[in-house]
């Protein structure tokens, strides 16, 4: 504590999402990477997911960080079925049994993030959420998935969006106050990220694609660049890594056009492969068609690569217009993009992989990713939790007299479901964990002085 400053305060954080790893994507690594700065900087950190397959129970990754694989059952794209209570009685055994303070839900697509809100807010604890996608307003599945959000946010405590774009979108979408959304962008880690120019092919003009191969990802316009492209530059090759139900558009493109030695999918990438492809590119191409943030190109960029892009949702704040072009979200735009970066690499006007990676580890840091998030739990702590009839008025009156009323009832009944797991089995005999995290054990020294006593030993799972 700095002379005549406030004290820090530790916050025991409950990361919940189904998206975490085995599991690859953006929001996997988003939770990883802020959970590692956070236990860095003192604060007591697990993360709450899904089993997968084998992989269930409690495991621990780096620096301590604890993760629990709850037996729930998926229902589709890895998200698991909800019935607003059947997780209750695993996630309140959580929250008591590790002290949580804040409990911080990522992702509008997972049931379990939606699930662990609902259940916090009865438990009264402070929440926080994490959008990390853009939606629409036309379509079914958005106007669906619009108004569950619009029920989980009003009384949800805090919300981070990763983008401006993202921030304007969430907002609308949940009918929020603003002042209560912040924007903390994501991250990279440079030092995964370093270029390598020995590792491309001399005489050849390699273009690189890591993506979900879906729909949203724009993986149609991918198909309609790449026979034209191939036809146009003789040395002209793709790299495409991802795995996804699209894969067979791209699999019959290159059989059509016989580009079987031009064109290598390499499947689904281990986070920790995607450097040694990326490095193998001249050019990275992103096609896709919604975007909040997009870390796959800061990635790109920070490995040296010319990025060429769809210009959609948050892209154009990501990197400065020097280091990507922007295109329209079709096969023209993004074909001419990509003459525009070949012209360049051939006349040499393309700064170099050491320059661009010096320029871009210097955008985005996880640490600071993490003093921002501190932030917010500091001022979520200060809050009061809204009392059981203030949340209920404000369901009630921000989420339409249909679907207001019904979660009303929901809250109701989960608020009766929780008294009766506590007098079955009151807070009081829930053994404490012991805190596993953090670099001097900040967040168990402020809450029990250091001491242990009566805190059961848990051993590491394998």
């Amino acid at each position: 504590m700095a002379a005549g400053g406030p004290a820090r305060v530790f916050h025991s954080v409950c990361m919940v999402s189904d998206f975490f790893y085995p599991n690859m994507g953006g929001v996997e690594s988003h939770v990883y990477q802020l959970s590692q700065c956070l236990i860095e900087r003192g604060h007591k950190v697990l993360v709450v997911t899904h089993a997968y397959g084998h992989r269930k129970g409690v495991r621990y990754l780096t620096n301590g960080l604890k993760v629990y694989y709850l037996p729930l059952k998926v229902m589709y794209n890895q998200s698991t079925a909800t019935t607003l209570f059947h997780s209750l009685p695993l996630l309140r055994d959580i929250f008591v049994r590790e002290r949580v303070t804040v409990v911080h839900a990522h992702s509008s697509f997972s049931a379990m993030a939606h699930d662990a809100l609902f259940h916090a807010k009865t438990m009264g604890l402070r929440t926080v959420f994490t959008d990390h996608s853009l939606f629409g307003f036309a379509d079914v599945s958005s106007v669906l998935t619009n108004k569950l959000l619009t029920v989980s946010l009003c009384d949800t405590n805090h919300i981070i969006c990763v983008s401006y774009t993202s921030k304007e979108n969430t907002v609308l979408r949940a009918a929020l106050d603003p002042r209560i959304v912040s924007v903390i962008p994501n991250a990279v880690d440079p030092t995964d990220f370093t270029p390598d120019p020995s590792k491309r092919v001399d005489g050849t003009i390699t273009i690189v694609v890591v993506s979900r191969l879906v729909y949203r990802k724009g993986i149609d316009l991918l198909s309609g660049i790449i026979p034209e492209l191939c036809q146009k530059y003789p040395e002209l090759h793709f790299l495409v890594g991802g795995e996804g139900p699209k894969r067979i558009i791209l699999e019959e493109v290159r059989e059509r056009y016989q580009l079987h030695d031009r064109v290598r999918l390499l499947g689904a990438l281990e986070h920790q492969d995607v450097r040694n492809v990326l490095v193998q590119g001249h050019i990275f191409l992103n096609t896709s068609l919604t975007e909040a943030f997009c870390m796959a190109i800061v990635e790109a960029a920070s490995c040296g690569l010319q990025v060429v892009s769809t210009k959609v949702g948050g892209i154009p704040e990501v990197l400065p217009e020097n280091l990507i072009i922007l295109c329209e979200p079709s096969v023209k735009s993004l074909c001419d993009g990509l003459e525009k970066a070949i012209a360049q690499l051939r006349s040499g006007t393309l700064p170099s992989p050491e320059t661009v990676h010096n320029k871009v580890k210097t955008f985005y840091t996880w640490r600071n990713v993490a003093e921002r998030t501190e932030k917010v739990y500091d001022r979520v702590s200060n809050e009061v939790v809204l009392p059981m009839d203030e949340r209920l008025d404000r369901l009630m009156s921000h989420c339409g007299p249909v679907t207001g009323y019904i979660f009303a009832l929901f809250a109701v009944l989960n608020f009766l479901f929780l008294a009766f797991l506590r007098w079955m089995t009151p807070d009081s005999i829930i053994d404490v964990a012991i805190d596993a995290t953090g670099p001097k054990g900040a967040w168990t020294k402020q809450c029990f002085g250091g001491k242990k006593g009566g805190v059961k030993e848990e051993l590491p799972r394998s």
